[in-house]
């Protein structure tokens, strides 16, 4: 028999002793992302946000992975919130049963989610720089830890959620560039050096009082920290292509970004690690217009371009963002 949608939020906010069933006074589903089922629930005294993961997610591809990854998101925001506290939700606890967890539900005047201020056109004020540096105090904390390299070996959901729908389909829809596009699944898998987020995304990001807020780490898995570092900047060129008037303070802010993670890379050579993010950037700036995952935003005209710049990068890849931002700039001014 199966269970309603608010029964099943009510039975996991009894079975983690926060309240009783009869305590909840509302169950409000959230939207935004495809790959749970999210919801305010309400008792009342306090607001709780819970989360469970689908295995069949949101999208019109078939995407399936495994529900038991909300345990590995929830282990992330435990581990984060360790290295810096600030960044992550007050956690409420979660169940290994019911693939669920309960966390602090954010709000107030203070709070605002990154991806709708730079949807709405709200110039840069240093978001790029709280992210870079907070992403790499995390990933540095993570580099040294076999607690965590041990407890974090998630690459078969790692590979279900972001290498295959990013990457393996993306290389269907571009045969003469596959070999290229597939060349980055081995090399992220051949450079596991840290804990990453796997979905470092302005939606994911909610800024109160000034400092970055993650949420969303189901993909978490020890990695390649190219992956986390090019998927938030993706977002940024892609927001760059799609808003001209805060263009070019968009696009300073990929290289403020990297200014302020780079500070805390100990686990190999900085110019190794800005090699691969210029390899893997394009290819996922691609994956957002072809991939499995597409941007909503983006009309057909800055589809093509982005989906010629990309192209064109793939193929020549750049040696350093500042010289890869570059080029966009000199692509964006040419159309």
């Amino acid at each position: 028999m199966s269970i309603s949608f608010e029964d099943r939020f009510k039975n996991l906010i009894t079975e983690l002793e926060i309240g009783s069933a009869d305590d909840v006074l509302a169950v409000t589903p959230l939207t935004g992302g495809v790959s749970s089922d999210i919801a305010l629930v309400d008792l009342g005294n306090i607001k709780v946000c819970v989360k469970f993961a689908l295995e069949q997610l949101k999208v019109a591809e078939e995407w399936h992975a495994k529900v038991e990854r909300n345990q590995a998101e929830y282990r992330w925001l435990v581990f984060a919130s360790s290295i810096v506290p600030e960044a992550t939700p007050n956690l409420f606890g979660n169940s290994d049963v019911a693939n669920g967890f309960a966390m602090e539900f954010i709000e107030g005047d203070d709070v605002y989610l990154w991806k709708t201020a730079l949807l709405q056109g709200q110039t840069e004020n240093g978001e790029a720089v709280r992210v870079g540096h907070v992403l790499g105090l995390i990933h540095s904390a993570s580099a040294t830890s076999e607690d965590v390299r041990r407890r974090f070996q998630n690459q078969e959901d790692f590979y279900a959620l972001r290498q295959e729908p990013y990457l393996s389909f993306t290389a269907t829809q571009h045969p003469d560039i596959s070999d290229r596009i597939l060349g980055f699944v081995d090399m992220l898998n051949d450079h596991q050096f840290v804990l990453i987020h796997g979905d470092v995304s302005p939606k994911n990001i909610i800024f109160k009082q000034g400092e970055p807020v993650f949420l969303d780490a189901e993909c978490a898995t020890i990695g390649d920290p190219s992956f986390d570092i090019s998927f938030c900047l993706n977002h940024l060129i892609l927001k760059a292509v799609h808003i001209k008037k805060i263009r070019y303070s968009l696009l300073n802010s990929v290289k403020q970004f990297w200014t302020a993670y780079n500070a805390h890379v100990t686990w190999e050579p900085v110019a190794e690690l800005e090699k691969r993010v210029c390899k893997l950037l394009p290819a996922l700036m691609l994956a957002r217009i072809d991939g499995k995952s597409p941007v909503e935003y983006l009309g057909d005209s800055d589809r093509t371009l982005v989906r010629s710049m990309a192209i064109s990068l793939i193929e020549s890849p750049e040696q350093s963002l500042t010289k890869l931002i570059d080029q966009i700039i000199f692509n964006l001014e040419s159309k």
